[in-house]
């Protein structure tokens, strides 16, 4: 029997990363694997010479583990998430913990963390961020479940974690059930909308104002020296500029059709189930959606063409208003994807520290941004602030970019490039700036053909009214209810 200080399942990529980054930080590894040959590989290969051991059936692994014993799954999200429950079950104790350390959906999470729970046990859903990279050499870790796990599991979490500028670990507690899980999916849900909007300046770029990708790396390498420093512009950078064997650039021979796994979609359906206007992320899935009809487009080109009109202006300007636009557009998805936690906070319960969830996101994830430490500093600020375009310094960086963002808006549909994520965003700000909408003649159209009343100007909210608008149709109402 060996005492080890956790137990992996699962050794994919991320699986076997986490594992040599335990290791590395002096915790003892027991692991094991469905396949039995990958297994064996990675204990041949980086885990030779290691204090990590494997077992290639349950039983062993458990034993492998001193108690109370810390299990933690990297498993494809789904049925099999269960089918290892299951299996784990019979073999655990209680005060035993269980790690899902996978995208699982956060609604999944919560039932597992109830059914260990009444086992005894105890289960954390935890979101982690920072692809094969990240999980080497530190990712941003969102954990949430049992609350009496988390200082079972702290202090590993946090010794794997990245690291911010001050050493702090990019890792805090989030919250109780599926609250970690929740937070990924917003985490991924803004990355959605980073590279979608990230993806439509360099079609700009290219198609509009006609760079090359030598240029167009330049240009992301000296915005990722600015305030749009990110690890998506940096790498963005790295993209444009590698080449294929040829010599020419490689990623004009990637197929632009766009995949996707999941959490984006989740994030737009919870955001539609709340009432939120998620519309970067929505966008971002759809384009993504839109891409993958590859071949639809490329039979729609001859046929429906654009008419769009050739750019006749200064690229230097154009660039600028771009770098603005980006920016601006930016916020607003990080404004829009807190809203979202701030809704979620009220549907299940949860007391969500926005402040340290912006500073988990500033390492080690995809989507950390120079941007996130203004955000963190907003929400310290005003822990509960309504929006996070209140915030002074946000509100005046809208200020100074919008006219970029509206130019840039005016660009794309000028010449005919689809700008999804840009449009929407300034969508959302003229809407959201907007003391005044046209939803009065939509309740008005609503009233009219379903009687489903409407409140008045004149009048304090929640008092219904209904109006028999032909002569013919009576006083009697439908229900009053929002969906």
């Amino acid at each position: 029997m060996t005492d080890c200080d956790i137990g992996v399942m699962g050794m994919a990529v991320m699986g076997q990363n986490l594992v040599l980054n335990m290791n590395d930080h002096g915790l003892r590894v027991a692991v094991t694997n469905r396949t039995a040959s990958r297994l064996e590989e990675f204990m041949r290969g980086a885990a030779s010479g290691r204090e990590i051991f494997a077992s290639p059936d349950m039983p062993g692994f458990v034993a492998l583990l001193k108690k109370p014993r810390i299990v933690m799954l990297m498993i494809k999200a789904g049925q099999a998430v269960d089918e290892a429950i299951d299996a784990l079950l019979p073999l655990l104790e209680p005060c035993d913990v269980l790690v899902d350390g996978g995208n699982s959906h956060f609604r999944d999470t919560i039932l597992r963390a109830r059914r260990a729970e009444r086992a005894g046990l105890r289960y954390i859903g935890t979101g982690i961020s920072g692809g094969e990279l990240g999980a080497r050499r530190g990712p941003s870790i969102m954990p949430g479940g049992s609350p009496d796990a988390w200082p079972l599991v702290k202090p590993i979490f946090q010794a794997i974690a990245a690291r911010l500028d001050d050493g702090a670990p990019a890792c805090e507690w989030i919250e109780k059930d599926g609250a970690g899980h929740y937070v990924k999916m917003v985490h991924n849900g803004i990355e959605y909308s980073a590279m979608q909007l990230i993806a439509e300046a360099y079609h700009l770029m290219k198609d509009a104002l006609g760079m090359d990708h030598e240029g167009m790396a330049a240009v992301f390498r000296e915005w990722n020296a600015g305030r749009l420093g990110s690890y998506l512009v940096e790498i963005t950078a790295h993209i444009l500029a590698a080449k294929d064997a040829n010599g020419s650039p490689l990623v004009s021979h990637i197929l632009d059709a766009a995949g996707q796994k999941g959490t984006g979609r989740w994030a737009t359906e919870s955001a539609l189930e709340l009432g939120v206007p998620l519309t970067l992320v929505t966008e971002a899935v759809f384009a993504r959606s839109l891409s993958a009809l590859k071949e639809e487009r490329t039979k729609a080109e001859p046929l429906l063409p654009a008419r769009a009109a050739h750019f006749a202006g200064e690229h230097a300007a154009a660039l600028r208003n771009l770098e603005s636009a980006l920016y601006l557009a930016s916020i607003l998805s990080y404004a829009q994807g807190f809203m979202l936690l701030r809704e979620a906070t009220r549907e299940f319960g949860w007391d969500l520290h926005y402040a340290d969830i912006a500073t988990i996101w500033r390492a080690g994830c995809i989507i950390r941004s120079a941007l996130l430490a203004h955000v963190s500093d907003a929400f310290r600020r005003e822990p509960h602030m309504e929006n996070l375009l209140f915030d002074p310094f946000f509100h005046q960086q809208a200020a100074d970019c919008l006219p970029g963002l509206r130019r840039v808006a005016v660009l794309g549909a000028q010449a005919g490039i689809p700008l999804p994520a840009h449009a929407s965003a300034l969508a959302f700000w003229d809407g959201f700036r907007s003391g005044s909408l046209p939803a009065n003649l939509i309740q008005a159209q609503r009233d009219y053909f379903g009687s489903h009343t409407y409140e008045r100007t004149d009048c304090p909210r929640g008092q219904f009214f209904h109006t028999d608008w032909t002569g013919e149709g009576g006083d009697v109402t439908a229900s009053t209810y929002n969906a």
